[in-house]
């Protein structure tokens, strides 16, 4: 199967719904997302002007999406020098079950390093889920570093009102 990696054209928004619908899953327990949902977070959310969100594909011969990047551009707020000071972060990575290991990982991880690159980033950083060990060895074999000195956090419903409110 040959690989192209772009950003979503509308042409395969339909294919990138149903992969979202399958990340959904991989997420949440197996839960089922509406199709209809989904593609309208893409089409109002993800995919608006103003997002500062970037969706790669990484697409087969037949033109269905295999595999996705989502990307943002950011500026440091502690590196203030030119040469450093633009970073990329990667807020997700997948491929499809069915068509892991045959190299869509890496091309859409190399097509983010030559965009990176492009557009002046000193590096790259993403999240990954603790328990998701496949991609952990996935990720190291590309050379990346576990930044140990980070931690993540999350604020949800009912704290985020609490807080925001709290007197």
């Amino acid at each position: 199967m040959t690989l192209r990696v772009q950003l979503v054209d509308e042409t395969q928004h339909e294919s990138l719904t149903e992969l979202l619908c399958e990340l959904h899953a991989f997420y949440n327990e197996g839960a089922v997302a509406s199709r209809d949902a989904v593609r309208e977070h893409l089409r109002l959310n993800l995919l608006a002007p103003e997002s500062s969100q970037r969706l790669v594909v990484a697409s087969g011969d037949d033109g269905a999406v295999v595999g996705l990047a989502a990307i943002s551009l950011v500026y440091s707020l502690v590196d203030f020098a030119p040469d450093t000071r633009r970073h990329c972060q990667l807020k997700e990575l997948y491929v499809r079950s069915a068509a892991r290991s045959h190299g869509a990982g890496k091309a859409l991880m190399a097509w983010v390093a030559r965009y990176s690159l492009e557009h002046g980033c000193h590096r790259i950083d993403w999240p990954v889920k603790a328990s998701n060990d496949r991609g952990i060895a996935f990720y190291e074999g590309l050379g990346a570093k576990r930044v140990v000195e980070r931690l993540g956090y999350r604020l949800s419903e009912p704290q985020i009102s609490q807080l925001a409110f709290d007197r």
